[in-house]
């Protein structure tokens, strides 16, 4: 089964917004706990799109089984955030997909390096992005959460094509 990666329609507000609320869920985790939160997910044009970003999904079987967002920070910097694959999509390599089309997205806007953060208990998520060249920045505790923090620089094409 195929992921067909695509940018986020104002359509798919309640079910990227459902998928967020069962992917915490998965690991023990739920918006307002102190690290993780949901109040962008209406503004996702303005906080994602109109400013340099981007919010992709992925469907499989014509259904949105996957997402991630890509946030602005500053000149340079981008935040990869809301990386979520269905649960019983997962270990299908759909998050390695979207991760890789977020970091590919955040080339072509002119990013040179992307930062975002998960938890100690999101193990798949920290393995993944082991994988991906990412590097642990900090740790924080929030609550009753470890929270880790990482960021990879990323190549241009140009220069992977040389």
């Amino acid at each position: 089964m195929n992921l067909k990666i695509r940018r986020y329609r104002w359509s798919d507000l309640d079910t990227i917004l459902a998928l967020h609320q069962i992917c915490l869920a998965q690991v023990g985790l739920f918006p307002g706990d102190g690290v993780y939160y949901d109040d962008d997910f209406p503004r996702i044009q303005e906080l994602y799109l109109v400013c340099g970003g981007d919010f992709l999904v992925g469907e499989a079987d014509g259904r949105v089984v996957a997402m991630g967002g890509l946030r602005p920070i500053d000149c340079g910097l981008a935040e990869i955030c809301r990386l979520r694959v269905h649960p019983d999509h997962q270990r299908r390599g759909y998050g390695a997909e979207m991760l890789t089309a977020l970091e590919k997205r955040a080339v072509a806007l002119g990013f040179h390096s992307v930062r975002g953060d998960t938890t100690l208990r999101q193990e798949a998520a920290l393995a993944l992005y082991a994988r991906q060249g990412w590097r642990e920045i900090s740790r924080a505790r929030v609550g009753d959460l470890i929270v880790v923090y990482g960021e990879k620089r990323l190549v241009p094409a140009a220069v992977l094509d040389a």
